[in-house]
């Protein structure tokens, strides 16, 4: 008999006690409740923080929604006054525009009765009228007006290194895999604990040596540069070859009895049957070279070639760093990571979950 589906609502209902809500009822809540908002909360407020502008991003308490002050158009004036909310000397408040600011006093108007004349007000009597609006200009100006972010360019070599340096990572670390897992010989299991090994080494230390071998090579300022010297990791071949030890031996003998090649199986058997464990490894990989920042830093210096977030140093300057445009930008960045996931997220669990079963 299949399985009764649950509703959302069903479900957050569910509870230990029958009458009342038990003691672990509620500690469990509270724990999802916290994890949930230590999760999601820092992401929710970069989005929220993307769309304020410079000045909404350096207020104190920083609100959480994008607030920017209302302009309005006065007669008489080319350009929107900012609108102030003022306490006159007889305790009422009016909402003025500024024309100027003078130290500590402001050139007010009244934006309904311009013909009033100017109004002298201490900048400690006013206040902002604010209203919740987005910047769409953070995400607008780096792809369209900004000269110095080539983000199309940027992108697109974003998406060569992380798409072929992913391939390249897949089967590199599946071969290597396969024949740790599928072939007796002299050596194997210390082959196989010097790669776990190097996950000991800092990769601080090894940069100054790989830097000067991809150098003579000429591949300095060369995209091959970023792809080639990660494509094996003793991650991906731990996580491949625990999950290629389930899969049964006697399925690559029949094979070889009915005449398929090496390459046969490894391509035709043991790639589809490690499938759950080679999406967990493409993510990882996609997310290791999407957010890959300091070895691209080290190899690339010609813009043409810099990658998404290299090219984010574009908006660092000698006096001030342009916060709304970096925060905008790293919404853009995180897109493609969060397509990648939602596609391959039904064979994380499988694919974690029996590595290691044998």
């Amino acid at each position: 008999m299949a399985a009764e589906r649950m509703t959302l609502s069903q479900f957050l209902a569910k509870r230990r006690g029958r009458r009342r809500p038990d003691t672990s009822d509620l500690l469990t809540y509270l724990y999802l409740t916290v994890g949930t908002i230590l999760m999601f909360g820092p992401v929710l407020w970069l989005v929220a923080s993307s769309f304020k502008t410079q000045a909404g991003l350096v207020k104190y308490p920083p609100p959480l929604l994008p607030y920017q002050q209302v302009q309005v158009e006065v007669d008489g004036f080319d350009k929107a006054l900012p609108l102030f909310e003022v306490t006159l000397e007889d305790g009422a408040t009016k909402e003025l525009a500024q024309i100027r600011r003078v130290g500590i006093e402001a050139r007010m108007i009244d934006p309904a009765n311009p013909e009033a004349g100017e109004i002298t007000v201490n900048i400690r009597q006013r206040s902002p009228v604010e209203e919740v609006k987005l910047a769409w200009e953070n995400y607008l100006d780096p792809l369209i007006e900004l000269d110095n972010f080539d983000f199309f360019t940027y992108l697109k070599n974003s998406v060569i290194v992380t798409s072929v340096a992913t391939v390249i990572t897949l089967v590199i670390n599946s071969m290597a895999a396969f024949a740790l897992s599928k072939y007796q010989f002299k050596g194997r299991d210390a082959i196989f604990v010097l790669f776990i090994s190097t996950l000991m080494i800092p990769i601080t230390v090894i940069l100054v040596p790989v830097f000067l071998v991809i150098t003579s090579i000429g591949w300095k300022n060369n995209l091959w540069g970023v792809i080639i010297p990660g494509a094996a990791t003793p991650t991906g071949i731990f996580l491949l070859r625990q999950y290629m030890l389930t899969i049964p031996d006697e399925l690559l003998d029949a094979a070889r009895i009915d005449g398929a090649s090496e390459w046969h199986i490894y391509w035709r058997i043991i790639l589809p049957l490690a499938r759950p464990a080679l999406a967990v490894l493409a993510i990882f990989s996609v997310m290791w070279r999407w957010n890959d920042f300091l070895w691209p830093l080290i190899v690339l210096s010609q813009n043409d070639y810099f990658t998404l977030q290299v090219g984010l140093n574009a908006f660092q300057g000698e006096l001030q760093i342009q916060w709304h445009y970096v925060l905008a930008m790293t919404v853009v960045t995180l897109l493609p990571i969060t397509l990648v996931f939602a596609f391959l997220q039904r064979f994380i669990t499988t694919g974690i979950a029996t590595t290691g079963l044998k």
